[in-house]
């Protein structure tokens, strides 16, 4: 008997109501007209959205067998959740989409073209946007100061958005990390990859939940969990900085002795030492905090995520009214 090869979509969403339905259509109909010789499953994770997000995947639930949902207790951010969804496939390859149309949903039949190719792990890798292109452009000077930073070989435009074999899959399975960053992940134990570049496009529907805190924190766990440059930095600055205090104490020592009446000092060179030494002394205590939280958070072993609900992980339909669903 001839077993088609399965394919899992996994879909991690937060306030997407909108874009459930078209989102759910297109992907069908991709497996329906491109993909007729595969299998495939649909999976929504969802991050306690507000909406009626959760409403509209239980109706899908209920219509398709195909379509699986895990509805996580409550937000566990924006990493946990879809590396969460990714161990819950079960199909020989994962392909991870988000839900706001932004990552074009004809980049699924490439991705697994090049799988087929004995790529394990197939990317999508932004070479432009649609979005704003200052966003843009400070995302790319981030990309390039982080693979500066860091001892591995960091992916430039890389979200997380691509094809991964169940392989890599079950590598996952035993990183045991709580706090997971999948572009690092990727970058350092990954198999050969395939990188493919595409055009990010506008968000279809609905308003984005990233903002300045969202970023930043995104931005400090690449730091933190792939480079040492940062506190290598520190402690550079910090013997640089007290070498240059003891050349310029040493000079002012030499010339008040040699006039001694005529030299006033002032404190005007102690309040700028003294401010600036605070400002270097604030900023790296901050650096070191941040190093200090991620281990902290690594060595509590707390789960990626607390899962409410799931549907159709048992192969039956669930019984669910469908106008009650709705209301």
């Amino acid at each position: 008997m001839h077993f088609l090869k399965r394919i899992s979509i996994i879909i991690p969403t937060y306030n997407e109501e909108e874009n459930i339905m078209p989102l759910y259509t297109e992907i069908t109909n991709i497996f329906k007209s491109t993909l007729t010789n595969y299998d495939y499953e649909i999976l929504f994770i969802d991050n306690k959205s507000s909406d009626k997000t959760r409403n509209k995947i239980s109706i899908l639930c209920h219509k398709d067998l195909n379509v699986k949902a895990i509805f996580n207790a409550k937000n566990f951010g924006q990493f946990n959740s879809p590396f969460y969804g990714m161990l819950q496939s079960t199909g020989d390859c994962t392909i991870l989409i988000c839900a706001d149309f932004q990552e074009p949903l004809s980049m699924i039949p490439k991705f697994i073209k090049e799988w087929e190719n004995d790529y394990k792990i197939v990317i999508g890798v932004k070479s432009s946007s649609k979005e704003s292109k200052l966003l843009y452009l400070l995302r790319s000077c981030y990309y390039k100061l982080i693979k500066k930073m860091s001892n591995i070989d960091q992916i430039e435009h890389f979200t997380g958005f691509g094809l991964y074999d169940k392989d890599f899959i079950d590598v996952l399975r035993k990183l045991d990390d709580p706090t997971p960053f999948l572009r690092g992940i990727v970058a350092e134990l990954g198999f050969e990859r395939k990188e493919i570049e595409y055009t990010q496009e506008k968000r279809r529907a609905g308003k984005t939940s990233n903002n300045f805190f969202r970023l930043y924190d995104a931005s400090m766990l690449s730091i933190t969990s792939y480079t040492k440059t940062a506190m290598r930095f520190a402690t550079l600055l910090g013997f640089s900085v007290s070498m240059f205090s003891f050349i310029i104490a040493i000079v002012y020592l030499i010339l008040k002795l040699i006039y001694w009446n005529d030299f006033p000092i002032g404190t005007v060179p102690l309040m700028i030492s003294i401010f600036f030494l605070s400002a270097v002394q604030l900023l790296f205590i901050g650096i070191m905090g941040e190093y200090i939280l991620s281990i902290n958070i690594r060595t509590m072993k707390r789960p990626l995520v607390i899962e409410e609900k799931r549907i159709n992980f048992d192969n039956t339909i669930q019984v669910i009214d469908e106008k009650k669903i709705i209301s």
